[in-house]
């Protein structure tokens, strides 16, 4: 699994969006997943496309990808 805990109770998970080019994309991805329940942060860096994720637990995929859906990007999938 290529989920990793950082600290008890933890997980953190990177996906790999595509179209993100600026700051403003960045915060509109974040924004999105940081709503979904039990995210504590959320990192997004344009210039890779990697969007880190820190949960309480393992999230499902398709929640996030209808996140980054809703901010008007593609998930391309978990690193």
């Amino acid at each position: 699994m290529s989920a990793q805990t950082d600290t008890p109770g933890s997980v953190t998970a990177v996906y790999k969006v595509s179209g993100m080019s600026c700051g403003h994309c960045e915060g509109a991805v974040s924004g999105e997943i940081s709503e979904l329940p039990g995210v504590s942060s959320v990192k997004a860096v344009a210039s890779t496309g990697e969007v880190t994720v820190v949960s309480a637990a393992p999230l499902d995929e398709e929640a996030v990808r209808a996140s980054v859906d809703e901010a008007g990007f593609e998930l391309v999938g978990k690193i």
